[in-house]
């Protein structure tokens, strides 16, 4: 018997807005799928329902795969595609594989000579960096940064560094809830020169795109809610970082 295919499923990014940014190449294939690795099951299952693609989401199968799964469990995970079965992998905001657990499961996938096949839909990061004005060419995701405020400005101070040595953008996210935090952080670290820019609940009702100098966002902070932002930062020449 051939082994199903292992399917990556983007999500929204945003709530209530699956009509709007899921294409439907998505919904289409996924009617074809019943196997589904998923970070959380119930996020998971409230997703696929709101598609309303299938006449019941209790006859769907689903085991989870977060960032705590060891690669010990993936031969178990993927019994279903050894089966026959198409697998679906679901993040728990965007696209499956992008600083996100999934790619785990695709490594494994590739190991083996299992096709992969990435759906189109949202992604936080490259919107951002699309919106953001910075350079497209140039750019690194470097994922969260230090809790701690001293490794914090010594991280963002080494990015900055690398940013004005490559004409690299660099981004980073962080969880809604120390938004502000890192707004400040990185207010308080770049040079005044480097251009700053944030993205905040993008696809949203809420959302909120701006790019300013450092000396520009100093004059003009602004409180931010609790929702999912991406932040990027690209330093400008002649800033005398050392």
């Amino acid at each position: 018997m051939s082994p199903g295919q292992l399917v990556l499923i983007p999500t929204v990014i945003a709530a209530d807005t699956a009509q709007a940014v899921i294409p439907l190449q998505v919904t289409a294939r996924l009617a074809s799928i019943q196997h589904f690795l998923a970070e959380d099951i119930r996020t998971a299952r409230r997703y696929l329902s709101s598609l309303k693609i299938y006449p019941a989401i209790d006859a769907l199968h689903f085991a989870v795969l977060n960032k705590d799964t060891p690669a010990s469990e993936l031969e178990q995970l993927f019994e279903p595609l050894f089966q026959g079965n198409h697998l679906g992998v679901l993040s728990e905001s965007g696209c499956p594989g992008v600083a996100d657990p999934g790619a785990l499961a695709v490594q494994f996938a590739h190991e083996r000579k299992i096709t992969v096949v990435p759906l189109v839909g949202p992604s936080s990061i490259l919107l951002a960096l699309m919106a953001s004005g910075l350079s497209g060419q140039q750019f690194a995701f470097h994922g969260y940064l230090p809790i701690d405020a001293g490794a914090c400005a010594q991280k963002i101070k080494a990015l900055e560094k690398e940013s004005a040595a490559k004409g690299q953008t660099q981004i980073l996210i962080e969880t809604p809830f120390r938004n502000n935090q890192v707004l400040k952080h990185l207010l308080a670290a770049l040079s005044g020169g480097t251009s700053l820019s944030m993205a905040l609940d993008l696809t949203g009702q809420a959302e909120f795109i701006r790019t300013d100098m450092v000396q520009a966002w100093k004059q003009d902070v602004p409180m931010l809610p609790k929702l999912p932002a991406v932040f990027l930062f690209l330093a400008g020449t002649g800033l005398g970082i050392d």
